[in-house]
Protein backbone atom coordinates (compact mmCIF):
# COMPACT_ATOMS: atom_id res chain seq x y z
CA UNK A 1 0.00 0.00 0.00
CA UNK A 2 1.91 3.37 -1.18
CA UNK A 3 0.27 6.48 -0.19
CA UNK A 4 1.21 9.21 -2.76
CA UNK A 5 -1.90 12.16 -2.39
CA UNK A 6 -3.02 12.65 1.53
CA UNK A 7 -5.98 14.91 1.94
CA UNK A 8 -6.31 16.89 5.25
CA UNK A 9 -9.52 17.87 6.39
CA UNK A 10 -9.19 21.14 8.08
CA UNK A 11 -7.13 24.19 7.97
CA UNK A 12 -6.91 25.34 11.28
CA UNK A 13 -3.24 25.23 13.44
CA UNK A 14 -2.49 22.29 12.82
CA UNK A 15 -4.26 21.37 9.60
CA UNK A 16 -1.99 24.02 8.09
CA UNK A 17 1.14 22.34 9.99
CA UNK A 18 0.07 18.79 8.46
CA UNK A 19 -0.50 19.95 4.95
CA UNK A 20 2.74 21.72 4.95
CA UNK A 21 4.82 19.29 5.98
CA UNK A 22 3.13 16.51 3.36
CA UNK A 23 3.52 19.27 0.76
CA UNK A 24 7.00 20.01 1.72
CA UNK A 25 8.26 16.11 1.58
CA UNK A 26 6.68 15.38 -1.91
CA UNK A 27 2.93 14.27 -1.57
CA UNK A 28 -0.13 15.79 -3.66
CA UNK A 29 -1.36 17.35 -0.90
CA UNK A 30 -5.41 18.39 -0.95
CA UNK A 31 -6.35 20.61 2.17
CA UNK A 32 -10.51 21.26 3.02
CA UNK A 33 -12.32 23.89 4.80
CA UNK A 34 -16.09 24.48 5.22
CA UNK A 35 -15.77 28.03 3.55
CA UNK A 36 -13.70 29.93 1.33
CA UNK A 37 -12.86 32.55 3.49
CA UNK A 38 -12.02 29.84 6.39
CA UNK A 39 -9.88 28.07 3.29
CA UNK A 40 -7.96 31.34 2.49
CA UNK A 41 -6.98 31.83 5.64
CA UNK A 42 -5.49 28.34 5.75
CA UNK A 43 -3.36 28.64 2.82
CA UNK A 44 -2.04 31.93 3.74
CA UNK A 45 -1.04 29.69 6.94
CA UNK A 46 0.70 27.63 5.03
CA UNK A 47 2.14 30.34 2.94
CA UNK A 48 3.32 32.32 5.98
CA UNK A 49 4.99 28.95 7.22
CA UNK A 50 6.96 28.31 4.89
CA UNK A 51 8.13 31.99 4.14
CA UNK A 52 9.43 31.83 7.98
CA UNK A 53 10.93 28.64 6.79
CA UNK A 54 13.02 30.41 4.05
CA UNK A 55 13.92 33.32 6.40
CA UNK A 56 15.53 30.98 9.05
CA UNK A 57 17.09 29.30 6.61
CA UNK A 58 15.46 26.01 6.59
CA UNK A 59 14.08 25.78 3.71
CA UNK A 60 15.26 27.34 0.41
CA UNK A 61 12.84 29.53 -1.91
CA UNK A 62 12.95 26.65 -4.93
CA UNK A 63 11.51 23.75 -2.40
CA UNK A 64 9.61 26.54 -0.97
CA UNK A 65 7.57 26.65 -4.86
CA UNK A 66 8.03 23.26 -5.20
CA UNK A 67 5.73 22.60 -2.14
CA UNK A 68 3.10 25.75 -3.07
CA UNK A 69 2.62 23.69 -5.87
CA UNK A 70 1.84 20.19 -4.13
CA UNK A 71 -1.05 22.31 -2.21
CA UNK A 72 -4.68 22.60 -3.34
CA UNK A 73 -7.28 23.58 -1.39
CA UNK A 74 -11.41 22.73 -1.89
CA UNK A 75 -14.37 23.06 0.15
CA UNK A 76 -15.83 20.40 -0.98
CA UNK A 77 -15.58 16.91 0.71
CA UNK A 78 -16.23 14.97 -2.72
CA UNK A 79 -12.80 16.05 -4.42
CA UNK A 80 -11.39 13.61 -2.00
CA UNK A 81 -12.22 10.34 -4.03
CA UNK A 82 -8.77 9.80 -5.15
CA UNK A 83 -6.86 10.55 -2.00
CA UNK A 84 -4.79 7.22 -0.50
CA UNK A 85 -4.71 8.71 2.50
CA UNK A 86 -6.89 10.72 4.54
CA UNK A 87 -5.86 13.03 7.83
CA UNK A 88 -9.03 14.91 9.67
CA UNK A 89 -7.43 17.71 11.68
CA UNK A 90 -11.25 18.95 12.48
CA UNK A 91 -11.92 20.88 15.83
CA UNK A 92 -12.57 18.04 18.37
CA UNK A 93 -16.29 17.19 18.75
CA UNK A 94 -17.05 13.31 18.16
CA UNK A 95 -20.12 13.31 16.46
CA UNK A 96 -18.72 16.15 14.13
CA UNK A 97 -15.82 13.96 13.14
CA UNK A 98 -18.05 10.96 13.19
CA UNK A 99 -19.93 12.19 10.49
CA UNK A 100 -16.83 12.77 8.41
CA UNK A 101 -15.54 9.59 8.63
CA UNK A 102 -19.07 8.56 7.39
CA UNK A 103 -19.05 10.74 4.38
CA UNK A 104 -15.33 10.27 3.74
CA UNK A 105 -16.05 6.52 3.56
CA UNK A 106 -18.78 6.85 0.89
CA UNK A 107 -15.87 9.26 -1.14
CA UNK A 108 -12.85 7.94 -0.65
CA UNK A 109 -11.61 4.40 -2.86
CA UNK A 110 -11.91 1.44 -1.18
CA UNK A 111 -8.51 0.99 0.12
CA UNK A 112 -8.05 4.33 1.47
CA UNK A 113 -6.48 5.25 4.83
CA UNK A 114 -8.76 7.42 7.05
CA UNK A 115 -6.55 8.83 10.29
CA UNK A 116 -8.01 11.19 12.78
CA UNK A 117 -5.50 14.06 14.26
CA UNK A 118 -7.30 14.03 17.46
CA UNK A 119 -5.43 14.12 20.74
CA UNK A 120 -7.88 12.38 22.72
CA UNK A 121 -10.88 10.83 21.55
CA UNK A 122 -10.81 7.07 21.15
CA UNK A 123 -9.79 6.03 17.84
CA UNK A 124 -12.79 3.13 17.40
CA UNK A 125 -15.74 5.61 17.70
CA UNK A 126 -14.65 7.04 14.25
CA UNK A 127 -13.99 3.44 12.91
CA UNK A 128 -17.06 2.02 13.99
CA UNK A 129 -18.72 5.11 11.62
CA UNK A 130 -17.04 3.74 8.89
CA UNK A 131 -17.39 0.39 6.62
CA UNK A 132 -13.58 0.24 6.10
CA UNK A 133 -12.62 0.03 10.10
CA UNK A 134 -9.39 -1.96 9.57
CA UNK A 135 -8.40 1.00 7.33
CA UNK A 136 -9.11 3.73 10.26
CA UNK A 137 -6.32 4.54 12.71
CA UNK A 138 -4.75 7.61 14.73
CA UNK A 139 -2.40 10.07 13.38
CA UNK A 140 -1.87 12.56 16.07
CA UNK A 141 1.04 15.26 15.29
CA UNK A 142 1.91 18.03 18.08
CA UNK A 143 1.99 21.64 17.46
CA UNK A 144 3.81 23.29 15.79
CA UNK A 145 4.12 20.38 13.32
CA UNK A 146 6.79 21.57 11.07
CA UNK A 147 9.28 21.57 14.14
CA UNK A 148 8.02 19.08 16.53
CA UNK A 149 9.28 15.80 15.59
CA UNK A 150 6.82 13.37 16.97
CA UNK A 151 3.77 11.26 15.78
CA UNK A 152 1.57 9.57 17.95
CA UNK A 153 0.03 6.24 16.11
CA UNK A 154 -3.19 4.63 17.76
CA UNK A 155 -4.27 1.79 16.55
CA UNK A 156 -7.84 0.86 17.31
CA UNK A 157 -9.29 -2.46 18.13
CA UNK A 158 -9.87 -2.48 14.22
CA UNK A 159 -6.86 -0.93 13.29
CA UNK A 160 -4.96 -3.83 10.68
CA UNK A 161 -1.40 -4.37 10.26
CA UNK A 162 -1.23 -2.90 6.69
CA UNK A 163 -2.84 0.18 7.42
CA UNK A 164 -0.04 0.89 10.54
CA UNK A 165 2.84 0.31 8.08
CA UNK A 166 1.08 2.60 5.47
CA UNK A 167 0.77 5.17 7.51
CA UNK A 168 3.96 4.48 9.81
CA UNK A 169 6.38 4.82 6.08
CA UNK A 170 4.38 7.84 5.66
CA UNK A 171 5.83 9.67 8.72
CA UNK A 172 9.07 8.27 8.22
CA UNK A 173 9.26 10.05 4.93
CA UNK A 174 8.13 13.38 6.89
CA UNK A 175 11.05 13.05 9.09
CA UNK A 176 9.11 12.22 12.16
CA UNK A 177 9.59 9.89 14.54
CA UNK A 178 6.86 7.52 15.82
CA UNK A 179 5.39 5.91 18.84
CA UNK A 180 2.32 3.67 19.11
CA UNK A 181 -0.24 3.69 21.28
CA UNK A 182 -3.51 1.37 21.96
CA UNK A 183 -7.07 3.02 21.37
CA UNK A 184 -7.75 4.75 25.00
CA UNK A 185 -8.53 8.02 25.89
CA UNK A 186 -5.53 10.03 25.51
CA UNK A 187 -3.06 8.02 24.00
CA UNK A 188 0.19 8.48 25.55
CA UNK A 189 0.71 11.95 26.29
CA UNK A 190 -1.93 13.11 27.72
CA UNK A 191 -2.97 10.15 29.57
CA UNK A 192 0.54 11.43 31.44
CA UNK A 193 0.22 15.13 30.54
CA UNK A 194 -3.01 16.12 31.51
CA UNK A 195 -3.01 15.03 35.10
CA UNK A 196 0.65 16.66 35.43
CA UNK A 197 -0.76 20.36 34.40
CA UNK A 198 -4.28 19.62 36.45
CA UNK A 199 -2.14 19.11 39.37
CA UNK A 200 -0.15 22.33 39.09
CA UNK A 201 -3.35 24.16 38.76
CA UNK A 202 -4.29 22.38 42.13
CA UNK A 203 -1.27 23.81 43.61
CA UNK A 204 -1.62 27.48 42.60
CA UNK A 205 -5.04 26.98 43.31
CA UNK A 206 -4.18 26.39 46.83
CA UNK A 207 -2.03 28.52 47.49
CA UNK A 208 0.84 25.99 47.61
CA UNK A 209 3.56 27.80 45.67
CA UNK A 210 3.31 30.51 42.68
CA UNK A 211 2.96 29.73 38.85
CA UNK A 212 6.60 31.37 38.91
CA UNK A 213 8.39 28.64 41.15
CA UNK A 214 6.18 25.94 40.03
CA UNK A 215 7.51 26.78 35.77
CA UNK A 216 10.95 27.27 37.70
CA UNK A 217 10.78 23.77 39.60
CA UNK A 218 9.41 21.94 36.38
CA UNK A 219 12.24 23.24 34.62
CA UNK A 220 15.30 23.32 36.52
CA UNK A 221 14.82 20.42 38.77
CA UNK A 222 12.57 17.86 35.91
CA UNK A 223 14.73 19.50 32.68
CA UNK A 224 11.27 20.28 31.36
CA UNK A 225 11.64 23.01 28.65
CA UNK A 226 8.85 24.64 29.93
CA UNK A 227 6.98 24.71 33.23
CA UNK A 228 3.26 23.66 33.57
CA UNK A 229 1.60 26.61 32.89
CA UNK A 230 3.53 28.02 30.01
CA UNK A 231 2.68 24.97 28.31
CA UNK A 232 -1.17 24.95 29.60
CA UNK A 233 -0.66 28.66 27.80
CA UNK A 234 0.43 27.20 24.81
CA UNK A 235 -2.02 24.25 24.17
CA UNK A 236 -4.88 26.41 25.42
CA UNK A 237 -6.71 26.23 28.15
CA UNK A 238 -9.90 25.63 26.53
CA UNK A 239 -8.20 22.36 24.77
CA UNK A 240 -7.06 21.39 28.00
CA UNK A 241 -9.98 21.30 30.02
CA UNK A 242 -11.68 19.44 27.12
CA UNK A 243 -9.18 16.41 26.93
CA UNK A 244 -9.26 16.39 30.65
CA UNK A 245 -13.35 16.11 30.38
CA UNK A 246 -12.98 13.14 27.70
CA UNK A 247 -10.47 11.55 29.88
CA UNK A 248 -12.64 11.98 32.98
CA UNK A 249 -15.83 10.62 31.05
CA UNK A 250 -13.94 7.77 30.74
CA UNK A 251 -11.96 7.02 33.61
CA UNK A 252 -14.00 8.31 36.22
CA UNK A 253 -10.48 9.15 38.03
CA UNK A 254 -10.38 12.37 39.98
CA UNK A 255 -7.02 13.27 38.79
CA UNK A 256 -8.67 14.10 35.29
CA UNK A 257 -10.92 16.10 36.94
CA UNK A 258 -10.57 19.86 35.70
CA UNK A 259 -10.08 22.04 38.73
CA UNK A 260 -12.27 24.66 39.37
CA UNK A 261 -9.92 27.97 38.68
CA UNK A 262 -8.85 26.39 34.93
CA UNK A 263 -12.75 26.08 34.05
CA UNK A 264 -13.41 29.95 35.26
CA UNK A 265 -10.64 30.89 33.72
CA UNK A 266 -11.76 29.47 30.58
CA UNK A 267 -15.22 30.65 31.13
CA UNK A 268 -13.77 34.22 31.50
CA UNK A 269 -11.98 33.93 27.85
CA UNK A 270 -8.73 33.34 29.25
CA UNK A 271 -7.77 30.65 27.29
CA UNK A 272 -3.82 31.22 26.87
CA UNK A 273 -1.36 32.87 24.72
CA UNK A 274 -4.24 32.53 21.55
CA UNK A 275 -6.22 35.10 23.65
CA UNK A 276 -3.38 37.17 25.12
CA UNK A 277 -3.81 35.90 28.66
CA UNK A 278 -4.08 32.66 30.18
CA UNK A 279 -1.74 31.82 33.24
CA UNK A 280 0.39 34.69 32.33
CA UNK A 281 -1.25 38.07 31.08
CA UNK A 282 0.73 38.49 27.73
CA UNK A 283 -0.98 41.58 26.81
CA UNK A 284 0.25 42.88 29.79
CA UNK A 285 3.83 42.39 28.37
CA UNK A 286 4.10 39.26 31.13
CA UNK A 287 6.52 36.37 30.22
CA UNK A 288 6.66 33.29 31.57
CA UNK A 289 10.14 32.75 33.13
CA UNK A 290 12.55 30.97 30.91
Amino acid sequence: MEIQRIGVIGVGLMGAGVAEVCARTGYDTLVREINDELLAKGLERIEASMQTAVNRGKLTAAEQEAARSRVRGTTRLEDFSDRDLVIEAAIEDLQLKKELFAQLDQICPPDAILASNTSSIPIIQMAAATKRPGHVLGMHFFNPVPTMQLIELVRALTTSDEALEAVRKVGERLGKRMIVSKDRGGFIINYLLIPYMLDAVRMLEQGFASKEDIDIGMMLGASYPMGPFTLADFVGLDTAVHIADVLFDEFKESRFAAPTLLRQMVATGWLGRKSGRGFYNYQAGEKPPR
